[in-house]
């Protein structure tokens, strides 16, 4: 069973903006895509509902790195 994840988004005038709930595969192609980035907040019941960042979510970070493979130095 997948979890309903939401994300933290930039809205007009660079207001937070809660997206969500999407898939754990809309996560990943948004993550593909460049719409969710290492910084980006996400929260799911994965996450015990706290906002944290992408990065500190281990598959997800995995799939950012794959979609970036040269930006593996630059990630601390």
């Amino acid at each position: 069973m997948s979890a309903d994840w939401f994300y933290m988004s930039s809205g007009w005038f660079h207001k937070a903006k809660r997206v969500g709930p999407i898939s754990e595969q809309d996560l990943l192609q948004r993550i593909d895509a460049g719409k969710i980035q290492p910084e980006t907040l996400v929260q799911s019941r994965k996450t015990r509902e706290r906002w944290v960042p992408m990065s500190t979510v281990g598959p997800a970070m995995a799939r950012w790195l794959k979609a970036n493979p040269n930006a593996q130095d630059q990630v601390t």
